[in-house]
């Protein structure tokens, strides 16, 4: 039976004056995870405890990060190894955010002209022409060997025992038994998903992925044999990192993708790089937010910040009709912004960021904001002019929404990623944090079930290929090409006061991640909720931009809200042009912690929408 998350008692006030109204003290589901020494939350509660174990052991907050990635990768908690890591991290050594980018890329073949000539409007949803190289494993490599203080060894000891064998949970049962037809299609998927003759296997019975077993071996297997032979530790790790990606498990995995029509070469695999990136940041009154840059949607949530601090926040009652209106038009702009501009910064044309960014063009597109009903033709705005050039691709602007892939009004066209017709299913987040100051913001992604298993490899395959377009006139920016990264939806964030770490914080759910946490966010700072109130609070969906799954479907006026709004809310919205999805749910599973600078401690929020679960100390 499912609790409800947002019980009726929490008020959701009528726009009467503009003076400042106070929320409603609410109890919370879950209660506030409290910590001084570390904290570890993740999507699932055996991988948030191999990240309180590595704690034990005396790691810091990325060694725990990186096992719990590696366990939720061994669960599929929602991804699989061969799927996506992007992170930040605070290093208080510099007390600087860092990037990890670690996103798959196109492979060699996977051409725009190679997919149109099959008949597709875009690369494929599932199976083996879905894939780009694997990026976790990299991700997870790069952030241990170069922050971390632990061996692979020991970072891996928990997702090398599960592979061996753990009690399977009833979310991957259901998604194994969803998508059963398709994963007979691909051989090494059948022998580790449907082990009984073809049959799905049972919630609590003990799930066994040798294959996998074997691969995590082999990379402690390099890590040990280089420092046997004089290595360092971070030359070590990196010595695993080969193995991988030019050594016999790159060469089993190449082989057993290549046999079931995937494209990825060696050569694929060699060329490919975790990139160590700045972090593109803006900020909210005396809040430093940092987000990754255009590779994935993270920018999304500083333009919608910059346009949000000309709300008169004293005028806007938490979830009344104004509120929600403005903000969904603020994500109008946004998300069109995204779906035109958006792709991967290392290939040309190169995207406007600054302009993007620029508060003089969140002032602008504030300005068009229309008050009394929705926009259904917002578009992307020009913000060439505000970082003083010419927008090279004026005419594709023009012309930008009269080819709108609309969708079915079902409010789930970006349920593409979310393999248990869930719409809040899909990917997971980790969040860590220790004494010594070290903060990591995780949302890895990619090889869901139904994933390609890649030979003998037992590493599933991405299906981030399908968030390319084909045609320069969807978005110049993010048209596939061999090499080439996909805007993806993954986008951690971190948030700095008074130069400190103030928030930590992520949420699963495809083109609904910075919507919720921009909610998330303003809870917290405009309505006073703890993080626990916070992640369980009640917030609003829209569905009208161009979804980045399956067939890129757009809604215009879909809005998604909470039961307990009120009716004349409700009236209200559908008065201003919306169709109402009404749920018991409106949110991933969002993970969050707080720093209290007063205290000196950490105050962790897990949302009660999944399975999502904390340890702290």
């Amino acid at each position: 039976m499912r609790l409800p998350i947002f019980r009726p008692f929490i008020l959701v006030f009528l726009l009467i004056s503009c003076y400042s109204l106070p929320v409603v003290a609410q109890s919370t589901q879950k209660p506030v995870l409290h910590a001084q020494h570390w904290i570890a939350i993740t999507g699932k509660p055996l991988a948030a405890t191999s990240g309180a174990n590595i704690f034990h052991k005396g790691g810091n907050a990325v060694d725990a990060a990186c096992a719990m990635l590696a366990t939720t990768s061994t669960m599929w908690d929602v991804l699989s190894w061969g799927g996506e890591t992007q992170a930040l991290i605070y290093n208080p050594k510099s007390r600087k955010v860092i990037a990890i980018n670690a996103l798959g890329v196109a492979p060699t073949g996977a051409t725009a002209d190679f997919f149109i000539k099959r008949g597709l409007k875009y690369p494929p949803q599932f199976g083996p022409l879905a894939a780009v190289t694997p990026g976790t494993p990299g991700g997870l490599l790069t952030m241990l060997a170069e922050y971390g203080t632990l061996s692979l060894k020991e970072i891996l000891e928990p997702a090398i025992e599960m592979a061996g064998g753990y009690p399977i949970e009833d979310q991957l049962v259901r998604s194994i038994a969803r998508y059963a037809d398709t994963i007979r299609q691909w051989p090494y998927s059948k022998d580790v998903f449907l082990p009984h003759a073809g049959a799905t296997p049972e919630a609590g019975e003990i799930f066994v992925q040798q294959d996998l077993k074997e691969t995590l071996l082999k990379m402690v297997e390099a890590e040990t044999n280089a420092i046997k032979a004089g290595k360092s530790r971070k030359e070590a790790i990196y010595a695993a990192y080969d193995r991988f990606y030019r050594g016999d498990i790159a060469q089993e995995l190449v082989r057993g993708t290549q046999e079931q029509g995937g494209l990825i070469t060696m050569e694929d695999l060699d060329r490919w790089k975790v990139y160590i990136e700045e972090p593109v940041m803006s900020t909210y009154k005396d809040i430093e937010v940092y987000k990754l840059n255009t590779w994935v949607q993270g920018p999304v949530l500083l333009q919608a910040l910059n346009m949000m601090e000309h709300f008169d926040m004293n005028c806007m009652s938490y979830n009344s009709a104004n509120y929600l209106h403005g903000m969904y038009q603020v994500m109008n702009m946004c998300f069109a912004d995204r779906d035109f501009y958006y792709g991967d910064p290392y290939y040309e044309p190169a995207e406007p960021v600054k302009g993007l960014l620029s508060k003089e063009y969140a002032r602008k597109r504030f300005g068009e904001i229309n008050w009394e009903h929705n926009d259904v033709d917002a578009g992307p705005g020009d913000p060439y002019p505000f970082q003083g050039e010419v927008n090279p691709y004026g005419d594709l602007l023009q012309q930008w929404s009269d080819a709108k892939p609309i969708g079915s009004s079902t409010g789930k066209q970006q349920g593409a990623e979310f393999p248990d017709s869930d719409f809040y299913l899909g990917t997971t987040s980790i969040q860590t944090a220790d004494k010594e100051g070290w903060v990591v913001s995780i949302t890895p992604s990619g090889g869901w079930v139904p994933a390609v298993i890649a030979g003998k490899t037992g590493v599933g395959l991405s299906q981030r290929m399908q968030s390319f377009v084909l045609t320069e006139e969807e978005n110049p920016y993010n048209v596939v090409e061999p090499g080439k990264r996909p805007r993806a939806t993954l986008t951690p964030s971190l948030a700095l006061k008074n130069g400190k770490p103030y928030l930590s914080f992520a949420v699963q759910g495809g083109d609904s991640q910075d919507q919720n946490l921009l909610q998330f966010f303003l809870n917290m700072t405009e309505f006073g909720m703890t993080v626990q109130e916070a992640v369980e609070a009640a917030n609003m969906n829209s569905f009208q931009m161009r979804g980045s799954f399956a067939n890129h479907e757009t809604e215009p006026g879909v809005m998604l809200i909470h039961s307990a709004t009120p009716p004349w809310t409700q009236k209200a919205l559908r008065k201003m042009g919306y169709k109402l999805r009404i749920e018991d749910r409106t949110s991933g599973p969002i993970n969050a912690i707080y720093f209290d600078s007063n205290h000196g401690t950490m105050w962790g929020g897990s949302s009660n929408f999944g399975e999502d679960y904390g340890i702290g100390w």
